[in-house]
């Protein structure tokens, strides 16, 4: 009961977030299920106004944040997609937000290991959990869009943040048919200190064939990522473009939240980057 209460609680948070940009759209996020196997997890989903098909986007997180905070993110970012004509489904992937019932969160499990056995094996966690159980949820996130009657399943999409930036690329990889993949703030923080991960993400660089938009503020951790991994795709002449903007706030922190923090910054630049995709 307690937990259906927070739920009811944590839905009521985002549709009043997100209704000052409802001018286009056609309402408050509905909340969703997406199976996984055994799991089920809980997703945001925003509808643009009209009866479609629309070309649709799934939105990866970061980890390691608060429920609350992570429910304000998925207000930032739903209701800009779909103004502009895109089905947002924010999924919650296991153990985090609204599915923080089902399984243990990666910013948990990688704490947890860190404080056990130490930062090489925190990093080697890192990637497994991106190469295996994260990389399933946000699967069966984009497998669940595509079977939603107003998605035009030839033009989807993947974003994300963080840890999530890093899963994207991942998932376009693995995904040859998405038609591009928006980056923000991938591995900034974890860039510097895991060689795994920049080998990982590297290699995955060279595989992708979705265009690829990588995005950083100033003051974000490390800008390196996405300036190592745009020149490994342009070694290999795979469209990719980079922006970085001004800084935000005072703290690297906020630079790393840059894409819930400046909406209004960015969303020109990758509405017209996935405009352009989506019509290829």
């Amino acid at each position: 009961m307690a937990k259906t209460r927070v739920l009811l609680l944590a839905v009521a948070l985002v549709t009043g977030l997100a209704t000052w940009a409802q001018g286009s759209v056609s309402g408050g996020p509905d909340t969703v299920g997406v199976q996984n196997g055994a799991l089920k997890l809980r997703a945001l989903l925003w509808h643009p106004k009209g009866r479609g098909p629309f070309p649709a986007v799934l939105f990866n997180h970061g980890s390691g944040t608060t429920f609350a905070r992570q429910l304000a993110q998925a207000a930032a970012v739903g209701p800009a997609f779909a103004r502009h004509g895109y089905v947002l489904l924010f999924l919650f992937r296991r153990g985090s937000g609204l599915s923080a019932d089902q399984g243990t969160s990666a910013a948990d499990l990688m704490d947890r290991e860190l404080a056990v056995k130490g930062p090489e094996a925190r990093n080697k966690l890192q990637i497994q959990l991106l190469e295996t159980d994260h990389l399933s949820d946000a699967l069966a996130g984009l497998a669940f869009l595509r079977t939603l009657p107003e998605v035009d399943t030839h033009r989807v999409a993947v974003a994300g943040h963080s840890f999530g930036g890093s899963l994207t690329l991942l998932v376009a990889e693995r995904d040859t048919a998405l038609r591009a993949a928006v980056v923000f703030g991938g591995s900034a923080g974890s860039w510097k200190h895991s060689p795994q991960l920049r080998a990982r993400l590297l290699a995955a660089a060279g595989r992708v064939t979705a265009h690829v938009f990588f995005i950083h503020a100033a003051n974000d951790y490390s800008l390196e990522p996405a300036r190592a991994l745009s020149a490994e795709m342009q070694r290999l002449s795979k469209p990719n473009r980079v922006k970085i903007y001004p800084p935000v706030g005072k703290t690297v922190e906020e630079g790393h939240d840059f894409v819930y923090l400046r909406v209004a910054a960015w969303e020109p630049d990758v509405m017209a980057f996935l405009k352009e995709c989506m019509r290829r």
